[in-house]
């Protein structure tokens, strides 16, 4: 699906929940991918786990009145992994997500994710004890989380952070 498609989808939805094609087919989430090159020069992610599953995944929450999609993934990140970074404003992509919700028992969502250049690891954070957070190799990343549709943007994710790097990097001139 197109990235503009999923954006307006997204603010229709938190908005009313129609489109031009209609109404969304799942209430939308916002969720941060943060990511750094680690001590290898490697792109490593960062996974958290559910406070109830315990299962890996992104910091991810509802969408926040006043904040745009990537601001409340960063809100989240904060709140959830305890890191602080530049998060992209245009979605890597999104994957869809079964919720577990005490009062209301499942929830089909679609979550709209934001990869996150993360630039501080914090000691403390909100729900520090209620989550872990651990780095891993885009691979480790991958073959942790549940969904299929997760996994290939955290390899997609990789793949733009390296060339992201890559291309901020001097390049060698020839020395004659």
């Amino acid at each position: 699906m197109p990235i503009k498609k999923l954006i307006n989808d997204a603010l229709a939805h938190y908005g009313g929940g129609l489109t031009r094609e209609g109404r969304t087919e799942r209430p939308i989430k916002t969720g941060a991918l943060p990511w750094r090159i680690g001590p290898k020069k490697r792109v490593e992610v960062l996974l958290v786990t559910g406070r109830r599953s315990r299962r890996w995944t992104i910091p991810k929450g509802w969408p926040m009145a006043g904040k745009s999609l990537a601001e409340a993934a960063a809100v989240e990140a904060f709140e959830e992994a305890g890191v602080k970074g530049k998060v992209d404003p245009e979605p890597l992509g999104a994957f869809n997500h079964t919720k577990q919700s005490v009062p209301f028992g499942t929830l089909e969502v679609r979550i709209l994710v934001h990869p996150m250049n993360v630039e501080r690891e914090l000691a403390k954070w909100p729900e520090l004890g209620q989550r872990r957070r651990k780095w891993f190799s885009v691979k480790e990343a991958a073959e942790k989380v549940d969904s299929e549709e997760l996994r290939d943007l955290i390899i997609q994710s990789a793949e733009r952070a390296f060339t992201a790097q890559t291309s901020k990097a001097p390049k060698a001139t020839a020395k004659a």
